[in-house]
């Protein structure tokens, strides 16, 4: 793995710029958010968590509205190829689709698993095209190893025709080819997709423990693809620093394992963290919940910080729009009762945000 050149400088900034509320929720919990950039059209995704409306929705008028529809909203196990599970993610490409990770892993596996009893998860990626809101297709990950993976985030390489998602189950990077429907695992138990062992999370003055004292654990999570499709950037929540690799390594099935962990880059020391967004310009933005605010790399290797609001709150996913806003959801993962020893510290209603970009 190779340090790139970048000077790592935390500073301030002129962008002082004040957040805006697009959507609150109630007691329902957003995760995903995306945004078309040619339309500015607004989706959020909320697990299969009590009380439950939609998995995937679209925001009309500051109101969702089940998205593609409510037939595919309807909870029915049985029938899981043709309805959402349990949303975790979701992301706009440059091609005018929308693409819905569909992930509930099994017990051992989730991320704020409460011991669930399934022996293997469930996983699909639906595919929409949005110019006529039709699925046009559904994936079913093919050689994944449905026991122990935790797909947690997903990103579209258009141009490769290849889906990049985090495990942090499986510590790991999982390539979907999205023309035969079967998995790559890459990047597995590299230093840039573990956790810092002894790497406690305090958010609030609160280290972030379960019911059984374990504190919370996540290995490779956020991640994120550069507009030109070039570049991967990809973080795990429980180490420091932020990594990136040009995607022309990540897609060669010929490398070996450690010849592409050498291709690995250090880009930041960006702290707790939680989502990733690339712009246009080249500005990596993440969430930094022990500081309430938003953050973002820029092009010149420093550490910018564009708002802070005692209302972020675990932003857990990212979207930027062609009106030049970056959208996001304030989860609130650490503030439920799973990590308050059984008290609800959770400021309702839930919320999605957005603040201009620089």
């Amino acid at each position: 793995m190779k340090n790139i050149f970048f000077s790592l400088l935390i500073t301030g900034t002129a962008f002082a710029q004040k957040l805006e509320e697009v959507a609150s929720f109630g007691k329902n919990q957003p995760i995903g958010v995306a945004v078309e950039t040619t339309t500015n059209r607004v989706f959020v995704s909320f697990p299969h968590n009590e009380p439950f409306l939609y998995g995937l929705t679209e925001i009309k008028d500051g109101k969702r509205v089940a998205y593609p529809d409510t037939g595919w909203n309807w909870y029915v196990p049985k029938e899981y190829d043709t309805h959402f599970y349990n949303v975790q993610d979701i992301y706009a490409d440059d091609k005018g689709c929308l693409w819905i990770l569909d992930s509930k892993p099994a017990g051992g596996a989730a991320l704020t698993s409460t011991g669930a009893a399934e022996k293997e998860g469930r996983f699909k990626l639906v595919k929409i095209k949005l110019a006529d809101n039709k699925v046009e297709k559904v994936y079913n990950f093919g050689g994944l190893d449905k026991a122990k993976s935790g797909l947690n985030d997903v990103r579209v390489d258009t141009g490769r025709n290849l889906a990049y998602l985090s495990d942090p189950a499986q510590n790991a990077i999982v390539v979907l080819d999205l023309a035969t429907d079967k998995v790559r695992i890459a990047l597995q138990n590299d230093t840039s997709t573990v956790i810092n062992e002894g790497y406690i999370l305090k958010i609030d003055g609160r280290e972030m423990r379960g019911e059984d004292g374990k504190p919370f654990s996540s290995a490779v999570n956020s991640i994120a693809l550069t507009k030109d499709n070039k570049y991967f950037y990809y973080k795990p929540i429980n180490q420091d620093k932020l990594y990136r690799v040009a995607t022309q390594y990540l897609a060669d099935v010929k490398l070996t394992a450690a010849a592409l962990s050498k291709k690995v880059e250090t880009i930041a020391d960006a702290g707790v963290t939680h989502g990733l967004e690339c712009d246009a310009k080249g500005n990596i933005y993440f969430g930094h919940s022990p500081s309430h605010s938003i953050k973002y790399v820029s092009p010149d290797g420093k550490v910018n910080t564009l708002v802070t609001d005692n209302r972020i709150i675990w932003p857990d996913s990212f979207g930027i729009g062609s009106d030049g806003y970056l959208y996001f959801s304030a989860s609130q993962l650490n503030r439920l009762p799973k990590w308050n020893g059984g008290t609800d510290r959770v400021q309702y209603p839930y919320r999605v945000f957005r603040v201009k970009m620089p």
